[in-house]
C-alpha cells in the first residue's frame, strides 16, 4: 500500500510564505514525476508545478518566480516553497507521483490535500 501524506499548509498573510512538504511511503521502488496541484473552491484542480526524476520542472504561469519544487529523494519527499502568497493562491494543495510499487508497478498516487489559505 502506497499512501501520500502532505503537510505544511496553513493561513498566511499576503506576502508571506509557505512550504508544503509530501511524504511517499509503502512497497516503493521508484517514483518517476511528482507534482503539486490546487483546487480553489468552484474551480477546476490546476497543475500548480511538477518534477520529473531527472531534476527538470515546470510551473503554472501564475506561480512562476514565487514558488518551487522540489525533491529529496532519499526521503521520499517533495517540497513546494511558496514565496509571496497573494490571496488568489488559496486552495486545497495536492500531491501526485507517478510510483512504481513491488506490488502493483506503475500508478499514479494522491495525496488527501492540505489547506493554503491567504488574507489579504
Amino acid at each position: 500500500q502506497v499512501q501520500l501524506v502532505e503537510s505544511g499548509g496553513g493561513l498566511v498573510q499576503a506576502g508571506g510564505s509557505l512550504r508544503l512538504s509530501c511524504v511517499s511511503s509503502g512497497s516503493i521502488v521508484s517514483i518517476n514525476a511528482v507534482a503539486w496541484y490546487r483546487q480553489a473552491p468552484g474551480k477546476q484542480r490546476e497543475l500548480v508545478a511538477a518534477s520529473t526524476n531527472r531534476g527538470s520542472t515546470n510551473y503554472a504561469d501564475s506561480v512562476k518566480g514565487r514558488f518551487a519544487i522540489s525533491r529529496e529523494n532519499a526521503k521520499n519527499t517533495v517540497y513546494l516553497q511558496m514565496n509571496s502568497l497573494k490571496p488568489e493562491d488559496t486552495a486545497v494543495y495536492y500531491c501526485n507521483a507517478a510510483i512504481f510499487s513491488d506490488r502493483t508497478g506503475w500508478s499514479d498516487y494522491w495525496g488527501q490535500g492540505t489547506q493554503v489559505t491567504v488574507s489579504s
